[in-house]
């Protein structure tokens, strides 16, 4: 009878168990989100849409647009509606202040008047014309900011990847020292290895957790890094995609050279900047010239008293002609050809540090290039070292310390040949970046 009530609650246990795992696991499995699949491409893709300092680029270029707007209004007439209501003692005169008309009479008048620039001789057109070589400056400015963002991502990228493979060398390390540090406890427990063996593993071992910790830490600080440059407010799981090798870089940097002083948003932006203060020095030369405008104005006065009548209408022409003014046009004039000067200079000094940054990137690709090689033998190497020292001290030809080194030799191998991929892989972005050609 025991049993049957035993086995009646062991069934009921089960069954409820099951109930519990089939009604919380959907919920759990739910909370626990799988990390997005993410390529290069879609990082970049990301980026470009969310990253701040990308999207104040783009909102800084179409301001500056606004800009030849604003320059451009005085092409066309102003109108200003007025309402103006008057009362004056009879037979006043205003007697004080500035020259003036001094009748005043009582009145209630409404009208428009209307202003048009005839011409500036050139002021106008030239302000137009710096305004937009300005704008265009500012679209290049945010094309070099897109540049940059770029950069950011690619080297985020292939730093969480990177992280990634050190952070499972750590592990694969601590696994094989934790069981060669049991094997020689064991042996030491049969007398047949020392007590100093048993010391050199366990002092391996510590190594070995360092690292791991280490890598650790460096995996989160990658992924906070990506998340940085993605435009994002905190970490997220991704599942980074492999991406293939570049091509090798060729031989000679000259080419890529030439290539960045006419790709590069951001020489392009100085040259634009340069033009557009060549434009503005010439609109501050003009304003010694004449200006020449018109005005009208016509409206309504429906409660006057004489002489007003209950309408107006007029229309002038008037030529404004700089004669002195304390050497302040002279002035502008001076100052703008400076600054223009000054973005002569700028240009000069940004080409000269585009061609060093294009050769040193260029170098800097290479040498991670020849890397891949030498970490590869490297690797091999030590390998058949470990294997070597692995046979010997099993066979009591050498000591921990042969074996211990070799294990060192090996992780370190592995390291390298696993950052000189993804290395080769952020040096050639750069170098897409230097010579303008990262999209």
């Amino acid at each position: 009878m025991r049993q049957i009530i035993a086995k009646k609650v062991a069934l009921l246990t089960a069954l409820t168990g099951l109930f519990w795992l089939f009604a919380i696991y959907p919920q759990y499995s739910s909370a626990q989100a799988l990390p997005q699949q993410l390529t290069l491409k879609d990082a970049e893709a990301m980026a470009l849409r969310n990253h701040p300092l990308l999207q104040a680029a783009i909102y800084e270029a179409e301001a500056a647009t606004q800009v030849t707007r604003e320059q451009k209004s005085a092409y066309y007439p102003t109108a200003t509606g007025s309402l103006t209501g008057a009362g004056a003692i009879s037979g006043s005169r205003i007697a004080a202040g500035y020259l003036n008309n001094p009748s005043v009479y009582n009145r209630e008048s409404n009208g428009v008047e209307v202003h048009q620039l005839i011409t500036d001789f050139g002021r106008t057109s030239n302000l137009v014309g710096s305004a937009k070589l300005g704008a265009k400056a500012a679209s290049e400015s945010a094309q070099q900011t897109q540049q940059d963002v770029l950069l950011a991502v690619n080297r985020a990228y292939y730093g969480v990847l990177r992280a990634q493979a050190v952070l499972k060398v750590a592990q694969e390390t601590v696994k094989a020292r934790q069981i060669l540090a049991d094997q020689v406890t064991t042996l030491e427990k049969n007398k047949l290895k020392s007590m100093l063996d048993v010391s050199f593993a366990e002092v391996n071992l510590a190594q070995a957790q360092l690292l791991l910790v280490q890598a650790q830490n460096d995996r989160k600080a990658a992924d906070a890094d990506l998340a940085n440059t993605l435009g994002l407010a905190n970490p997220q799981p991704f599942d980074l995609g492999e991406e293939p090798l570049p091509d090798a870089p060729p031989a000679d940097p000259t080419d890529l050279i030439a290539q960045a002083l006419q790709s590069r948003p951001d020489l392009a932006s100085a040259r634009f900047s340069h033009e557009a203060a060549l434009r503005y020095a010439r609109a501050e030369r003009d304003l010694w010239m004449p200006t020449v405008s018109a005005t009208g104005a016509a409206g309504l006065t429906p409660a006057y008293e004489a002489p007003i009548t209950d309408r107006y209408a007029a229309a002038g022409i008037n030529v404004n002609i700089p004669i002195f003014n304390g050497f302040l046009f002279s002035a502008r004039h001076q100052e703008a050809n400076l600054r223009a000067q000054v973005a002569d200079q700028n240009i000069r000094d940004l080409a000269d540090r585009i061609g060093r940054d294009v050769r040193t990137a260029w170098l800097d690709a290479g040498t991670a290039y020849q890397r891949l090689n030498v970490t590869a033998q490297f690797l091999k190497q030590a390998g058949v070292a470990l294997d070597l020292a692995q046979g010997r001290y099993k066979l009591g030809l050498s000591s921990m310390v042969e074996l211990s080194q070799a294990e060192l030799n090996l992780t370190v191998a592995q390291i390298d040949d696993t950052s000189a991929k993804y290395d080769f892989q952020i040096q050639s972005a750069v170098l897409a970046y230097q010579t303008g050609r990262l999209q």
